[in-house]
């Protein structure tokens, strides 16, 4: 893997996995274009410290809005943090629950199945997009009616957990697109939708890193790759790509801002239909 490799790779992960675009399926398309193997060692440790670089990037540039928001009382604090952690506890009650279902249907004849399995499979990738996109679309045509927005309800929390967890187990399902466009089509106030969105994920990020750590320390090449002294040898390129994705997450996320605040919101809808084309076309 050439450094060329990891500079694009951050760069299309920091960029799309903040954007509702689907990191994972830019990420997964990039890979193939690029002739590289998602399940080698040297993939998943880059893949690990990508999404650590995005959470920073989201941590650094939410910090000030949150704290005046989430820790402006002890009341505030109380109130966010219940929320937070009952969108949590939802989110992970729907995915464990989705997963045994596709393990069920779709696995019933493989004992070893993973989720990870489906991660290449075009259609569901391109199937994914789709459906962000008429989310997104839904949201922004439902946020005109909502001009000034409400903020965060334990109900509307709720649901963005729920709809959070329908997009775990699914790459090109985007998460940030699929949790502020239920927001915004509860009635949620853009900015808080945003907000609410991104302090989920700063908590389900650590979760997803460990995951993929567990994965990759767990495969016979990397523990070979570290008793013959590569540890440097994979630790290195994939420091470059925090680095990389930090400074693409930041740019991303005053994209974001930026476009929501504008009212544009919906083009973001027509790029997930286009780009799901582009896949399917692909294969």
């Amino acid at each position: 893997m050439t450094f060329l490799n990891v500079f694009i790779l951050a760069l299309v992960q920091g960029i799309c996995e903040l954007l509702p675009v689907s990191s994972s399926a830019h990420v997964i398309m990039a890979e193939k274009l690029l002739g590289l193997d998602p399940t080698a060692p040297e993939m998943t440790m880059l893949l690990v410290m990508l999404h650590t670089g995005t959470m920073f990037a989201v941590i650094v540039y939410f910090w000030r809005a949150w704290f005046a928001t989430y820790f402006s009382s002890a009341r505030a604090f109380r109130q966010h943090g219940l929320q937070i952690v009952l969108a949590t506890a939802v989110t992970g009650v729907v995915g464990l629950v989705l997963l045994q279902l596709i393990k069920m249907v779709v696995a019933k004849s493989m004992p070893d199945f993973e989720i990870e399995h489906l991660f290449g499979n075009s259609r569901i990738i391109a199937s994914g997009l789709a459906i962000a996109g008429l989310l997104i679309l839904y949201s922004a045509r439902r946020a005109k009616h909502h001009e000034d927005g409400s903020p965060i309800s334990t109900r509307s929390a709720a649901w963005i957990g729920a709809v959070q967890g329908l997009c775990l187990p699914f790459r090109g399902l985007s998460r940030s697109g699929a949790t502020i466009s239920t927001g915004l089509a509860l009635g949620v106030a853009r900015s808080r939708a945003e907000e609410f969105s991104f302090a989920l994920a700063v908590v389900l990020t650590p979760a997803v890193i460990a995951r993929e750590a567990y994965r990759l320390f767990k495969t016979p090449a990397a523990v070979d790759a570290l008793h013959a002294g590569g540890g440097w040898a994979l630790l290195m390129p994939s420091l470059a790509g925090l680095v990389f994705s930090f400074a693409a997450g930041l740019l991303a996320l005053r994209w974001l801002s930026r476009w929501l605040a504008q009212d544009r919101w919906h083009l973001f809808g027509f790029y997930c239909l286009a780009a799901s084309i582009v896949v399917l076309s692909l294969g």
